[in-house]
Formats: C-alpha cells, sequence, structure tokens
C-alpha cells in the first residue's frame, strides 16, 4: 500500500512549517510508525531539509530528502531559472510517490506559502492535490490569523479544505488577538481542526 502522505503547508514563508513537520515526525516515530520526512524543493539553503533528516532518523539521504535545492533565497521558481534548471510537477510526485513505497507515513514539507511558486507550472496546492495528501496549514497566532488562514483554506479544493487543520503557532508573549483566535476559529471550523502550537514547543 501506498503510504499516507501528510503535507506541511503554510500562510507564509517563515511560520513554522519545519518546527511542525520535525515535531509530527518524531511523534510517528515513538509509535513504532515507519516515516520519512521530506522537503522536496528549497532555496537560499538546507538547513530544513537537514532538520527534517535528523527528525526522522537519517533513513534517507540528504539529496532524497531535498532533491531539489538552489541557492538564491527567492520563490523555488525564481532561483532555479538563476541557475538554468527547470522543476517539473510529474517530477516532484514520481520522487514522493517512490520514496512511498518504502513507508507508512510520508511528512512533507512545502516552500513558502500555499501558493507560492514551486516550479514550472505548480505551486504547493498542485502538489498536494496531485500526491492526494492529507494538508495541515501553520499559521502565526497573531492579529489576522483568522483571515490568513481562512484565506488559504479557501485556496484548496473544497474537498481538502474541510479536512485540512489549522496550526496557530503561539507567539513568544500572548496577546488579545493570540488568546481568542483559536475559539474565533474554531466557531468557523470545528474545534476539531483547530489546534494550537506552544512557544516553548515551537523552539523545539
Amino acid at each position: 500500500m501506498a503510504a499516507k502522505i501528510l503535507f506541511i503547508t503554510g500562510t507564509d514563508t517563515g511560520v513554522g512549517k519545519t518546527v511542525l513537520a520535525e515535531l509530527v515526525t518524531r511523534q510517528l516515530r515513538t509509535q513504532g510508525v515507519r516515516v520519512a520526512a521530506l522537503k522536496p524543493i528549497c532555496s537560499g539553503g538546507r538547513d530544513d531539509a537537514r532538520a527534517l533528516r535528523l527528525a526522522a532518523g537519517k533513513v534517507l539521504t540528504l539529496d532524497k530528502v531535498n532533491p531539489w535545492h538552489f541557492r538564491a533565497p527567492l520563490a523555488p521558481l525564481l532561483a532555479a531559472r538563476m541557475e538554468r534548471k527547470r522543476v517539473r510537477l510529474s517530477e516532484v510526485v514520481a520522487r514522493i510517490c517512490r520514496v512511498g513505497k518504502r513507508f507508512d507515513v510520508v511528512v512533507v514539507e512545502g516552500a513558502g506559502g500555499l501558493l507560492s511558486p514551486l516550479g514550472e507550472g505548480f505551486n504547493s496546492r498542485d502538489l498536494i492535490v496531485a500526491l492526494r495528501a492529507t494538508p495541515i496549514v501553520v499559521c502565526p497566532n497573531r492579529l489576522g490569523a483568522v483571515n490568513q488562514a481562512l484565506l488559504v483554506l479557501n485556496a484548496l479544493p473544497r474537498a481538502l479544505a474541510k479536512h485540512t487543520t489549522v496550526m496557530l503557532v503561539s507567539p513568544r508573549k500572548p496577546d488579545p488577538a493570540s488568546l481568542t483566535n483559536p475559539k474565533l476559529l474554531a466557531e468557523i471550523l470545528g474545534a476539531q481542526r483547530v489546534r494550537v502550537l506552544p512557544w516553548l514547543e515551537f523552539k523545539l
């Protein structure tokens, strides 16, 4: 059977996707699940990919965790073009599916926000759909989070959006917005679809 694919996406870059992907991967390992963690495409450095490789127990080489990496700290599409390279959706899907044959669960971290261009003519939304993955949306728990989370959910196909969990990443110091956002989102989406990642956990 093919692996279950969890796809960690976000409302923006730098919102905590890698931290959540690490935590999910480590938790699955402690439960005895055969899990791999991938960052298929990245630009501006490979620290995220290295962290995911470590979280999964180094079951894959760095180049299998992160097959496409580009030097410029830009959207991957532009960074790839600067190096006269092209990344195609079919190739990325094929790589992930090959890895999935060896594991029960594959945790995939996207690059940037949901609609950030990853390659020629595709973004994380397209990759999620092609993989039939289960999305998790990471969003900083601050003023504006409700709007940001709902915009990302509305950008997903309806059939996927209704099963998507929103992970609110807490700030160092709680404020009125961070204290009330979870309840408001739960009213809109249902309590089972909203989770809060505490600050100390975020710093792991």
